[in-house]
C-alpha cells in the first residue's frame, strides 16, 4: 500500500502479510498522535484482545516529533522524538494485540490544513483495505486543533466509500476536552471496566511524554473512574472505568449533514439544559 508520504510505515505484530492483516481489522482506531489510541480507543482494544474474531487495527496520522519534553527526553530533537514515540506506539500495538498498527507520518501542519487532502486519500485507503465495522476517532468538540482536523478527515474519507463498504458506526472520543457536557441519552458509553492492568500497561508504554512532564497515564484512568462514578447520580456504580463517546454515524449516513452544525447542536443542548434547570429554580420557567 503506497501512502502520501515515504516514511510512513505498516507495523503487523504476529508477522502476518499486511493486506489480510489489514483484512481482518473490524474495530478501527485513528487517532492524531502515539498513545491516543490507548487513551481514546481502548473500548475497541479490550473488545478484540481475546477475541479470535475480532481486531483492533490503529493508525497514528502524525509523526510526534513536535512534543512536550522535560526530563530525560529534554535535549532530544525532533527527529529523535519521532523515533521514540513511533517506536512507542509499535511496542504498544504488540501488547494490545493489534491486527495492525499504522504510522502516516504527516506533520501537524498537513493535518489541520483545510485544503491538504493527503490525509484523507491515505485514509480512504485504510479503510478500503479493511472490513472495519467501529471506527474510534476524536470527536469534533476536542480543543485541539490536529485532533479536529484528523476527525474531519475521518469523516471525510468514510464519506467517500460506497454505502456498503461503510463502517457500521463512528465514535468520536474524549481526549483534549471530556463528553461529561453531553446529554446522557446522546453518549456511547463504553463500560472498561476489570481491564485496569491492560490499561496501565498501555499507558505506561509511553514514557517520552509520561517523564516527558505530562502524566497521561494516571489522568486517563482517573477520568474514566470519574465518568463511572458521576454518570448517574441516583444509583450506585454499574461500573468502575467508562470512557464517553458521540455517535458520528449520521454524519456519514447523511452526507448532507454539516459538521459544524452537527456538533453546534449538541452545544446548544447543553446550553439549553442550564439555562432551563436555573431558570426553574429561579421561578423564571
Amino acid at each position: 500500500m503506497q501512502f502520501h508520504n515515504s516514511t510512513a510505515e505498516i507495523y503487523v505484530p504476529d508477522a502476518k502479510p499486511v493486506a489480510p492483516a489489514l483484512k481482518r481489522v473490524t474495530h478501527l482506531g485513528i487517532g492524531a498522535h502515539q498513545d491516543d489510541l490507548e487513551f481514546m480507543a481502548f473500548h475497541g482494544i479490550v473488545e478484540c484482545f481475546a477475541s479470535k474474531t475480532k481486531w483492533f487495527g490503529g493508525v497514528t496520522c502524525t509523526n510526534g516529533s513536535g512534543s512536550a519534553r522535560t526530563g530525560k527526553y529534554k535535549n532530544f530533537s525532533d527527529e529523535q522524538m519521532l523515533t521514540v514515540r513511533r517506536r512507542e506506539q509499535n511496542r504498544a500495538a504488540k501488547l494490545g494485540k493489534y491486527g495492525a498498527m499504522i504510522q502516516l507520518d504527516f506533520p501537524s501542519s498537513a493535518v489541520k490544513s483545510a485544503t491538504d487532502a493527503a490525509l484523507k486519500n491515505d485514509l480512504t485507503k485504510i479503510l478500503t483495505a479493511t472490513k472495519t465495522e467501529i471506527i474510534y476517532t476524536h470527536n469534533p468538540a476536542d480543543k485541539h486543533d490536529t485532533h479536529i482536523g484528523v476527525v474531519v478527515a475521518v469523516i471525510q474519507a468514510a464519506r467517500e466509500l460506497p454505502h456498503s463498504q461503510q463502517p457500521k458506526k463512528i465514535i468520536g472520543c474524549e481526549v483534549w476536552r471530556n463528553l461529561d457536557w453531553l446529554a446522557d441519552a446522546e453518549k456511547v458509553v463504553m463500560d472498561v471496566s476489570g481491564h485496569d492492568k491492560l490499561a496501565a500497561k498501555l499507558n505506561g508504554v509511553f514514557d517520552s511524554q509520561i517523564a516527558g512532564g505530562k502524566r497521561y497515564d494516571l489522568a486517563t484512568l482517573g477520568r474514566r473512574s470519574a465518568n463511572a462514578t458521576f454518570f448517574d447520580s441516583h444509583s450506585t456504580d454499574a461500573a468502575t472505568q467508562v470512557i464517553f463517546g458521540l455517535d458520528l454515524t449520521p454524519l456519514i449516513a447523511d452526507v448532507s449533514k454539516d459538521i459544524v452544525d452537527f456538533i453546534t447542536g449538541f452545544v446548544e443542548q447543553f446550553r439549553d439544559d442550564v439555562k432551563n434547570k436555573l431558570a426553574k429554580r429561579l421561578g423564571r420557567a
